[in-house]
């Protein structure tokens, strides 16, 4: 058997990696077992090249447009955060009878027109502009009472 394919089996590299020296080319051909290549090697006898070429680079993993988690835009989210609290407070104070339905759907629809900048807003409007119009709509049922 070659020595050069005694060598290749006992490294595991291909025939052209191995090298021989020339000057110890005696006690490489006097080599019979694996080990005696082996410490031949380690002594600088046999020297096995690098690998030539291009080095296989990994794959790099794509993001799809399903995986990609942007922040949703600051405008709307400050939006659904005011919405939210504006709602859940007019829900509450018609749970406990203090606004009709109607004046309920009506002011619904303006949170909705972002017609209020915060519940302090909400809570004035509520307080200043409703009881307007109760007084007026009393005032003209009055009216209509005297008509009669």
């Amino acid at each position: 058997m070659d020595k050069k394919e005694l060598a290749k089996r006992t490294f595991k590299v291909g025939k052209d990696r191995i090298v021989f020296v020339q000057s110890r080319m005696d006690d490489i051909n006097e080599a019979i077992t694996k080990q005696d290549l082996r410490d031949l090697k380690e002594q600088g006898a046999i020297i096995i090249k690098e690998i030539k070429g291009r080095k296989k680079i990994k794959k790099r993993k794509r993001r799809g447009p399903g995986s990609i988690k942007k922040r949703v835009k600051r405008r709307k989210e400050k939006y659904v955060k005011l919405v939210r609290k504006l709602r859940k407070y007019l829900s509450s104070i018609k749970r406990q009878g203090l606004i009709s339905r109607e004046d309920y759907w009506s002011l619904r629809k303006k949170i909705r027109n972002l017609e209020f900048k915060s519940l302090s807003n909400l809570k004035f409007y509520i307080k200043n502009e409703m009881k307007l119009q109760e007084t007026k709509k009393n005032e003209s049922s009055k009216k209509k009472k005297k008509r009669k």
